[in-house]
């Protein structure tokens, strides 16, 4: 008889030729797998992009009219702010009463100065093997410090805990399918 698999890590079919190490927890009484990054990345500090665009913006001012508006300053402003997503190549399975939660190392805020600008991702069980994107996870990082910070492959971003969840007296369950990738149960 085959036995059920409850929980675990996968390899997305993008990433199955690109050495994808599979999660591990550190020590035998840690609570999270250690979730590495996929491929390489610079993570452009906040400081820097906020600055350039202030500057951009501070010398139109002087050389335009006052009554000039720029329409895409909201675009502009919400771009600079957005958290770069790292991919981790991997999808995750697990019980339908389950989810995993993404969490910062301890260390990325203190020695890198990066944070996950949700406080926590929830990685939910009908992400897994979604038609979008067969359920890659990402992990949203900010660079708060005062310089880009390269983010090579291999090295880890974030920790995943795997945890139950309790629902109310009443619930229904949902209203709808899972019917999209990252971010689609908004």
């Amino acid at each position: 008889m085959k036995e059920e698999r409850k929980r675990g890590f996968e390899v997305v079919s993008t990433y199955l030729t690109k050495d994808i190490n599979l999660p591990k927890r550190a020590t035998h009484k840690a609570a999270g797998y250690d979730l590495e990054a996929a491929e390489d990345m610079i993570l452009p500090t906040f400081w820097k992009q906020v600055l350039r665009y202030v500057l951009v913006e501070l010398k139109q001012w002087i050389f335009s009219s006052p009554d000039k508006e720029d329409l895409t300053e909201l675009s502009t402003i919400e771009r600079i702010l957005k958290p770069s997503l790292v991919p981790t190549g991997l999808k995750v399975y697990m019980q339908d009463n389950e989810y995993l939660q993404i969490v910062n190392r301890s260390s990325n805020p203190l020695k890198r100065f990066l944070a996950l600008p949700n406080g926590i991702g929830i990685i939910d069980a009908d992400y897994y093997n979604n038609e979008a994107n067969e359920g890659h996870m990402y992990v949203q990082l900010i660079n708060f410090g005062l310089v880009d910070q390269h983010i090579q492959k291999g090295e880890r971003i974030a920790q995943g805990i795997f945890s139950a969840y309790l629902i109310s007296d009443n619930d229904e369950g949902g209203v709808a399918e899972r019917n999209g990738g990252f971010g689609s149960s908004n």
